[in-house]
């Protein structure tokens, strides 16, 4: 296993402070049904999962209220966001959810509004679950591969049966009887499809919103479709194929032009308002600190899952919420390597021309065995042919406008 080099410590002379966490995942159940085949999470190089308690204890539970309402009153948050995840937080029950996010509410301060979403694979949604989610305020967001069942094919059970019948059955539910409940759809990228069919498919189920996201794949480990990484510079300027990018392109140019706006899609309105000096808040994009952080099943504090896909305990603070504040997980250097900006960078992304609104790619995206995470995305190019795309119909798109 090889660690992050030359993580920057909180605290040296001139270190700005840290920006404080608004986005709390409660991991409320930590196995999942389904048995996707490509999952970073159980089939990627970490291990931790298999020796945490399958679902989080009440002591956990309301340990971890404690500390995000601690944590809000300490830096006077005007919103948390509190994500009820997995594994499958559905098996968990509705029940144990709704009452995890009243009991946020009820112990944050007066004047902070708790956004509380549940991240769900849709397959065990049922109008009774939906409708008391919605009644205790929990929007449900769903995880799917696309429209179709052919695009899910990968998604199955641990006996190998397809979850797109049961998942599609929760998707329709949300769009024809809860669709003020109904957060958006979550899809990861896969070149090997059609990109506009894949939109549109996913255009039928009628999300208010769709997040695309890039798989989690590094230099040591690549996504499936890049060139093998011993051959591929690194940094901007490459020139080597960009699948992925392509992919985005083709979807950016369906949903740009279109009469009527059919749908969110979090990345493209993200790199628009980057590209126009606006602020903007993805991993993905930009260079604002990232201000989520996770609390596992066993109480253990923790980063992101996305790291999990870089090496065995990478996303690891030592830190749990009966012994520890959210505050003494803001000063763990690897959230700080997080929050530092274009200081965390590697010099090729520093230099580059599109940093403001690239960012430098998503963290996870960066690492490397022999040297950490202070290297450009594996992603580089693809995010680059995005960008200057996207900067591109929108300057077309506004040529015509006055100065």
């Amino acid at each position: 296993m090889r660690r992050p080099a030359a993580l920057p410590e909180r605290g040296g002379a001139g270190s700005p402070p840290p920006v404080p966490f608004g986005q709390f995942i409660v991991k409320v159940h930590g196995r999942c049904n389904l048995a996707c085949r490509y999952c970073y999470l159980y089939e990627g190089p970490d291990r931790t999962w298999r020796s945490r308690p399958a679902a989080a204890s009440p002591a956990v539970l309301d340990r971890a209220a404690d500390r995000i309402a601690e944590h809000a009153a300490a830096h006077r948050l005007r919103h948390v966001a509190l994500v009820l995840h997995g594994g499958e937080p559905l098996l968990a029950g509705p029940a144990r959810l709704a009452a995890l996010a009243d009991r946020v509410r009820e112990r944050v301060p007066g004047g902070c509004t708790v956004h509380a979403t549940v991240q769900t694979n849709a397959t065990l949604l049922t109008d009774a679950g939906v409708t008391t989610l919605a009644r205790h305020g929990i929007s449900v967001g769903i995880s799917l591969d696309g429209g179709l069942a052919a695009h899910n094919a990968q998604r199955t059970d641990h006996a190998g049966r397809p979850s797109w019948p049961a998942a599609s059955r929760g998707a329709r539910l949300l769009a024809d009887h809860h669709a003020d409940a109904y957060a958006g759809i979550l899809t990861v990228v896969d070149p090997r499809t059609d990109p506009v069919e894949m939109y549109e498919s996913l255009l039928a189920l009628r999300p208010p919103a769709l997040d695309l996201l890039l798989p989690h794949g590094n230099w040591t480990s690549p996504p499936p479709g890049l060139p093998d990484p011993a051959d591929t510079p690194m940094g901007p300027g490459s020139g080597r194929a960009t699948p992925y990018g392509d992919w985005l392109c083709a979807v950016f140019d369906r949903w740009w032009p279109a009469a009527r706006r059919e749908t969110r899609i979090r990345l493209f309105e993200e790199c628009v308002a980057l590209l126009l000096g606006l602020p903007a808040a993805t991993e993905s994009l930009g260079l604002d600190p990232v201000n989520a952080v996770v609390v596992e099943t066993d109480g253990s504090i923790e980063q992101v899952d996305s790291l999990k896909s870089a090496y065995d305990t990478a996303a690891a603070t030592g830190l749990d919420v009966f012994r520890h504040t959210f505050d003494d997980a803001l000063r763990h250097p690897g959230v700080a390597a997080r929050q530092a900006g274009a200081g965390a960078l590697a010099a090729a992304c520093r230099a580059c021309p599109v940093l403001t609104v690239c960012g430098g790619g998503h963290y996870a995206h960066r690492y490397r065995a022999e040297n950490g995470f202070i290297n450009p995305s594996v992603y580089c190019a693809d995010l680059e042919r995005l960008v200057r795309h996207v900067a591109d119909q929108l300057a077309e798109a506004t040529a015509g406008d006055p100065p």
